[in-house]
Order: C-alpha cells, then structure tokens, then sequence
C-alpha cells in the first residue's frame, strides 16, 4: 500500500506453526534507489520481491537495509537478501543491536528456557524432522554484516527525508523513524495495532517494559498524521491525540 509519495508499507501473510501472520515492513524510494526496513522472518524473501512488484518499485532499485532491531521476524531474511541481491547492499542498524543482529551475540530474547517454551508449544502432529528443524532454526538465528551505524535524530536523505528516533524497551537498541514529508511514524515494534487501535508495546514481548513505556514519550514531539505498526499496520485516526492518550495511560 502506498503510503505517501515515496513510501510503501508492504503486507507480507506468513504462516507460522498453522496460524497466518501479518508483518508489514517499509519500502522508501525515490530517484536515488531504494531502502526497505526490516526483512520479515527467514524464507520470506520471495514475499517481499512480490511486493516490490506490486509497488512498482524494481528489485534492483534497492540499496540499503535498515534493521529496526534484532527480532528473528525484522532480520530473517537478511541473510538471503546479502547473498542474492546482485548488487551490494548497504545494511544499518544501532550501535546496540549490531553485534546481535551479526551473530556476535545471541539474540536476547532466544535464551535456552525461550527455546524450551518454543518447542514444547508446537502442535502435537508436528512431526519430529521439523520439531528438530524448528529448534535448530532457533539455535542458530540469522544473522548479516552491519556497514553503518544510525544515531538518535540522525535525518536520512531517502524519499525526502527520513529521522532515526531511539526507542529502547523492546530491544536495547530499537529504532523508530519519522518519514518527515508524509509526517508517517514508522513504529516497527514500539507500538502495535490491535482490532484498529493504537496500542502500547506489550509487556510479554519487551526486554525491558519501564523503558519501552518511556520511549512511546518520544513520539509526542513529531507531528504524526500516520502511523505504521510492524504488527497490526496502518493507524490514522487522530494519532497525535491517541499517543497523548498513551503516554497518560502507561
């Protein structure tokens, strides 16, 4: 779906352990090249080759990566996009989720009890070759080169401007971003959407709540007329107001 001139939010329908899922990364373009944030989870590589067809943006056009932060479902497919892609491609992520993001670290949230959890929750018709394939996939997440580091309130100069905001609490070093001609808030997984309303971040899913409830803070200095979950998408009724709402709420 385009979203403003220049950006896309892509709708990729995964299919976890029998349940679809709905991701939505970004793609900025403009007479430079591309950037897409975020690569889905692994295997989705074909997915989101679909989708810059559908927004009419060519696969070539693409130059950088931007990784919000190190969740298996933003890097999946980062490592098929390294080695497939023809041309190099530039991949910039924090300074903090660079060393998960290349492997130098476990992912923080795959811990061995996480694994166990994982595991144990698979369908009981889940067959034992894919139960072990799961659990390796888990053991050995996906992991790519960062070439450059974003700084809090940097301003890229993709499709007209794009600032890095710092929003620890999810992971230590994620990052939202505020495409500043379409006044978009790009969330990734600082905020969600559920049933069609902004909502917080989720406990269950941060490495630390305090400071995830603190950076939706920064969100009130941006005027935002849209905002793009990573899960849940597309949110435009009154945004500046509902953020006011969640700030207080938190």
């Amino acid at each position: 779906m385009q979203i403003a001139n220049g950006i896309h939010m892509l709708e990729l329908e995964v299919l976890i352990m029998g349940h679809t899922n709905v991701i939505y990364p970004i793609l900025l373009s403009d007479n430079d090249g591309a950037v897409l944030i975020d690569t889905g989870y692994p295997g989705n590589y074909p997915l989101i080759c679909k989708a810059f067809e559908h927004a009419s943006v060519p696969l070539e056009y693409l130059k950088t990566i931007v990784i919000s932060h190190q969740d298996i479902d933003h890097i999946g497919s980062l490592p098929t996009f390294l080695s497939e892609m023809p041309r190099k491609l530039t991949v910039l992520a924090s300074q903090l989720e660079k060393p998960y993001i290349e492997g130098e670290k476990m992912l923080i949230k795959i811990t061995p009890e996480a694994i166990e959890r994982a595991v144990a929750s698979l369908p009981a018709d889940v067959s034992p070759e894919w139960r072990k394939a799961f659990r390796t996939n888990l053991e050995n997440p996906p992991k790519g080169q960062v070439h450059g580091i974003l700084e809090d309130d940097q301003v890229l100069t993709i499709a007209g401007g794009l600032q890095v905001i710092l929003t620890p609490g999810h992971t230590p070093g994620h990052l939202s971003f505020y495409h500043i001609p379409s006044k978009t808030l790009i969330a990734a997984d600082a905020l969600v959407v559920a049933d069609g309303q902004l909502m917080g971040p989720i406990p269950a899913y941060c490495y630390d709540y305090e400071l995830a409830k603190q950076s939706v803070k920064r969100f009130a200095n941006y005027d935002i007329e849209t905002v793009i979950c990573y899960h849940g998408g597309l949110f435009h009724d009154n945004p500046n107001a509902r953020i006011a709402e969640l700030i207080t709420e938190l």
